[in-house]
């Protein structure tokens, strides 16, 4: 039994120790290194990024989606302004955002929260804003069986705003269109305009509005590069 409960103690002591190493090869003033601020830093950071920043990858699609309900429904549903943060993986810091997403039903539906957690669970990981759009809207086709899917994504992102071009207000646009909403521009427009009308109400944040009747809009097709 010991050697087991080592093994999976290794990784747990390991993300710590690599905080620290991270700190000490900074080169920071000894007398902040030392000082009492940085002394539970390496704990810290080792929790914010296994709770709260990579968590996704404890978190399946297909389980998230697995209680959709069958129903007969068969017109467009939307939940925009969900909010969520992921981190680049080409510099390891995070992003933070708005995720507008849709679907058409193929003979279930999926709870609104379930939405929610859909985009976290994708987004809590590094993963490209782009990227994440597509994986949400194709998550929703496979595994629920949707007969279009569409997931918009506004957000800012510390690697384009804090560092390289410092641009503070930038904002990054991704959106991806699978199935029935990448043909049917009808859609597409009733999607986006949901999207619009929650973004004119100003919605507080951190609180989705769910739509039974229309689509969504976001600014933009433009793609963040980072």
């Amino acid at each position: 039994m010991g050697g087991p409960r080592r093994r999976r103690a290794r990784p747990a002591a390991a993300l710590p120790r690599a905080v620290a190493g991270f700190l000490d090869a900074l080169g920071l003033p000894p007398i902040v290194r030392r000082g009492a601020d940085l002394r539970g830093t390496p704990a810290r950071v080792a929790q914010a990024w296994r709770e709260d920043l990579l968590d996704g990858y404890g978190q399946e699609p297909a389980a998230v989606l697995r209680e959709a309900m069958p129903s007969a429904a068969r017109g467009l549903v939307a939940v925009t302004g969900i909010d969520y943060h992921s981190v680049c993986p080409h510099h390891l810091l995070p992003s933070r955002g708005v995720a507008h997403v849709a679907y058409v039903p193929g003979g279930r539906l999926v709870g609104f929260g379930q939405l929610a957690r859909l985009v976290d669970a994708l987004a809590h990981r590094l993963v490209l804003e782009e990227d994440l759009a597509r994986q949400v809207a194709e998550a929703l086709v496979r595994h629920a069986g949707a007969r279009g899917a569409a997931c918009l994504l506004e957000a800012e992102h510390l690697c384009l705003t804090v560092r390289g071009e410092r641009r503070p207000r930038a904002i990054a646009h991704a959106q991806c269109f699978t199935g029935v909403l990448a043909r049917d521009r009808a859609l597409q427009r009733r999607f986006l305009s949901a999207v619009e009308r929650a973004g004119a109400q100003a919605a507080p944040r951190g609180r989705g509005r769910a739509s039974l009747q229309g689509g969504s809009r976001a600014g933009g097709r433009g793609r963040g590069r980072r």
